[in-house]
Formats: C-alpha cells, structure tokens, sequence
C-alpha cells in the first residue's frame, strides 16, 4: 500500500501528512521522490529551538538521524536512505475564540525561509483538516466504513474502486467549479453526489434526448449546493441517536445460531 500510494504523487508535489506518519523513514521515501513533506512533529520526539541553526522566533533547521532498518524495509532500500535529514522545524500558535491556546509543532522539508515563511507554513497545515473532512467523505458519503468483502484480494477492489468514485465526484466537483467562478472546496460533496446519481439515472434510462443539455444542468446544480464557511467550528464527538443495546457480535453467526439452538 505505501508504494501503491508514493507512485500517485508527482515530483515537486507538497505532501501534508498527520503526525503518525512523520518518522524518518517516511520523509527519506517522500525526499528520494522528489516531494516535499509537511507534517507534524510526533509526540514521542522531542523539540528543542536552543539548538539547531536558528532562522526565526519558533523557527530553526535540525538533523535527524537514520535509525536502524524496519522490519518492513528491504536492505537494498534501507541502504538509498541518507544517513541524515535537514529538516526545518516551526513552531505557532492557534487562537481559537473561546477556546485554549493550542501550541503546534511541525516538522517540513521546506527548508528554504526566504521562499516559505513561518505563516506559509501554518496556513499550509492547516489545510491537512480538508484531508480530515475527505476521508469523512469517503467513510460516511461513500459508505467504505465497513467493507462487503470476505477475501483480501475482493477487499482491496472494493477500496480501489470507492476511491476511483471518490476522485470522479470530485472532478466533476472541479469543474463545476471552474465553470460557475467558483472554489471548489465551496461546494458540497454530499449535495453533488445526488446530483450526480440523479442525472445519471435519467441519461441509464435514456429517457433524456439531450445529453449535453443535461450535463450543463447537473453543474448548475452542484454550484448551486454551497457549504458554509465556518472556521473554528467546535462540536462534541458525541452521537445524538443511540444505538440498540444489543452486545457487539464477537464471535461467528454459525456458533451463535447453535448455542441458540440448544437453548
């Protein structure tokens, strides 16, 4: 899966991971391909701006050294890695009305303080969250919170072909978009998915007699359908609906079914 998803990025491409994938070994990867990665600093590392090179307030350049080889490496990969990274560390903070200041670290291979400044960076991170609200998408909007599947191989069609509709929505999203003057994170995926699904119902049935006609039609629509613009919206991660109080399934059905039937 991790060549599977390095092959999908292009050279020069800025990746903005979550803190879980900010080890060495993953920037080397990112690096040896010509990426650039901003991600933020594990919570196990720790930070210290005394020392490094200096470039700013909450802003220096460290060394990272290469740690021993993972177990799923290959020696052969192990020895492209460099011995060591150049990395940029930049610290901000993130006022939020009402609510705590909170303190971010981040660690970036965009090294450069004249091209990229401390605000660059923490505007560029902030746009992780979109990843965030994307995967919601996907689980929720698409339904791949659960997988139909029983075999590994199944599965992964599965999951390849949800995000091949994943990426197609959002292409028609795009230009939807790009034709009514608008952005396209302007535009809900919820809202764009019926409209989709609509229009493609009416041109399967062929009951439609112009296609084109149509297909203007649904872009209207998906720029008609505007999310609201609420920054540092805060919401309890809590469900409104509960569920039946039925234990969790735990066990197969078959072993179930037979202590049913010898009570």
């Amino acid at each position: 899966m991790l060549r599977e998803l390095l092959e999908t990025f292009d050279e020069n491409d800025v990746v903005v991971f979550d803190r879980y994938y900010g080890s060495f070994m993953m920037l080397a990867l990112l690096s040896l391909r010509g990426l650039h990665v901003c991600t933020r600093l594990h919570q196990l590392r720790h930070s210290d701006f005394r020392r490094g090179r200096r470039l700013g307030p909450g802003d220096h350049l460290i060394a990272w050294t290469r740690p021993q080889r993972p177990k799923w490496m290959s020696q052969e990969q192990y020895d492209q890695i460099p011995e060591t990274l150049t990395l940029r560390e930049v610290q901000f903070d993130v006022k939020v009305p009402g609510c705590r200041t909170e303190t971010i670290t981040i660690i970036t291979t965009l090294t450069d303080p004249q091209a990229y400044s401390r605000e660059d960076l923490a505007e560029l991170y902030g746009f992780r969250w979109n990843a965030e609200l994307d995967i919601r998408q996907i689980k929720q909007t698409l339904h791949l919170d659960h997988v139909r599947c029983k075999t590994p191989e199944m599965v992964r069609r599965e999951l390849w072909v949800t995000l091949l509709a994943y990426n197609l929505i959002r292409k028609v999203i795009a230009t939807s978009a790009a034709v009514h003057q608008k952005q396209p994170r302007q535009l809900g995926f919820t809202l764009a998915c019926q409209s989709i699904l609509a229009s493609w119902m009416v041109l399967a049935t062929g009951s439609c007699r112009d296609s084109r006609a149509m297909y203007t039609m649904t872009l209207a629509h998906i720029a008609a359908h505007e999310v609201a613009n609420r920054p540092g919206r805060i919401e309890p991660r809590v469900l409104k609906r509960r569920r039946h109080r039925y234990p969790l399934m735990q066990r197969p059905r078959e072993q179930l079914r037979a202590e049913l039937q010898k009570t």
